[in-house]
């Protein structure tokens, strides 16, 4: 016996953690699963013996609890899609896994699955295998199919389930693409200026000196002779207060105060807010109704979806709105009283819980935003590229114009 220490979500959607003792891992995620709590993190305790210390390094390295995300989303929802498809042609769970197998070429993601098959073979469910490797599959993936194999409709929710990534990717990917434009275009902006500084300027520089016998340069002159000689004498200054700079942005968005400011800027900024909070309801939105659809209780449904919003703002209003409903509340009406949740939203989720079809509402919400997400990367594009060319222009403009101001002072020379 070892003991191993454990943390997982209650039928009221709250976090436990405690020890347990068990043979193995395995047996502690049964045993979890017999108190009437989901487990999402099961590691052998660090005072257990060496034999448990033991085992849980093996089970790191063949793709256990420490399994690392080897696979990519979109070879994930694949898997999801295939397997669906196989189980709804009447092939059972641990053949249909078996054909996934055989079929998979990605040695390491392939080694996770027949671990998976082993766990079915021995007894245990779908789900407890799926547990053993949460860098893979998070916790909205294996809440869904716990939900599905209680339901006894584990083909449909891994359709569901399927369906759910394959929007969520298309959304990532629009985004995305928004974003290579201005990201190509700063580039170039960059190395423009760079080649201008490094190369052009200091052989005007050179005719400066010869041409006007020490007189001094106009202001804007100096400044661009001035950044051009520090970049050429301390080049390996410069490239190490860029990469401070980087990581001091990095190091100061993993801090609750820079975190909380980098979010409030995203959700504030002209039409860059209006594109996150659009892109956060769609995600909320999708996620959660397709939990409930599931079968998924709405305590839990609320707390896996609070897992996968990107921004404080809207994991503290889900947090908040989870204690109302806890305390009894209805959905709507907590959703009502958080500013990030546009009166629409809210409306259509009362319209839902109504009818009795709020998992069809949420669903048909975020289909709506999704929509409107397309819209507002359109409308970002359109507005990036003039503003880009505008900046290029202005710099590159003012460097031109600077080397040109001390010319003209030597042209008025020679024809004086």
């Amino acid at each position: 016996m070892a003991k191993f220490k454990y943390t997982a979500i209650d039928q009221n959607g709250k976090q436990k953690t405690g020890s347990i003792d068990a043979e193995s891992q395995d047996d502690a995620s049964s045993k979890v699963s017999a108190m009437g709590l989901m487990p999402t993190n099961i590691a052998a305790d660090g005072k257990s013996s060496a034999k448990a210390t033991k085992v849980a390094k093996t089970k790191g390295k063949s793709g256990g609890m420490n399994f690392g995300k080897v696979i990519k989303p979109e070879e994930l929802t694949t898997f999801t899609r295939q397997l669906a498809t196989l189980l709804q042609a009447g092939l059972p769970l641990l053949r249909a896994i078996e054909v996934m197998i055989r079929q998979e070429k990605n040695l390491r993601f392939k080694e996770c699955l027949e671990q998976i098959a082993e766990q079915v073979k021995s007894g245990n469910t779908f789900s407890d295998g799926l547990l053993q490797h949460p860098k893979i599959f998070d916790r909205l993936f294996v809440n869904m199919i716990k939900a599905g194999e209680a339901g006894g409709v584990l083909d449909v929710v891994l359709s569901r389930l399927a369906g759910f990534m394959e929007k969520a990717q298309r959304t990532k990917k629009k985004v995305k693409s928004a974003m290579v434009y201005p990201i190509v275009v700063v580039g170039v902006a960059v190395s423009i200026v760079v080649l201008l500084m490094v190369v052009v300027v200091p052989k005007f520089q050179t005719i400066f000196d010869d041409m006007l016998d020490g007189a001094a340069l106009p202001g804007p002159t100096q400044l661009v002779v001035g950044i051009s000689n520090f970049l050429r004498d301390n080049i390996l200054i410069s490239i190490g207060l860029i990469a401070v700079l980087v990581f001091a942005v990095k190091f100061a968005l993993r801090t609750d105060v820079g975190s909380k400011a980098f979010n409030w800027c995203a959700i504030n900024l002209p039409k860059v807010g209006d594109l996150v909070s659009k892109v956060n309801i769609a995600r909320i939105t999708r996620t959660f109704g397709t939990l409930l659809a599931s079968g998924v209780p709405i305590l839990q449904a609320i707390t896996i979806t609070k897992d996968i919003t990107g921004n404080i703002f809207y994991t503290n209003a889900l947090t908040r709105i989870h204690d109302s409903v806890r305390d009894g509340e209805s959905l709507s009406a907590p959703m009502g009283r958080e500013k990030v949740f546009p009166d629409m939203v809210t409306s259509m989720i009362d319209v839902g819980e109504e009818t009795g079809e709020l998992s069809d509402m949420l669903n048909r919400v975020a289909d709506n935003y999704d929509e409107d997400v397309d819209n507002a990367v359109a409308g970002i594009t359109s507005i990036i590229e003039p503003v880009m060319i505008v900046f290029l222009a202005v710099v590159v403009g003012f460097i031109v114009i600077a080397l040109f101001l001390p010319i003209v002072e030597i042209i008025k020379q020679l024809t004086g």
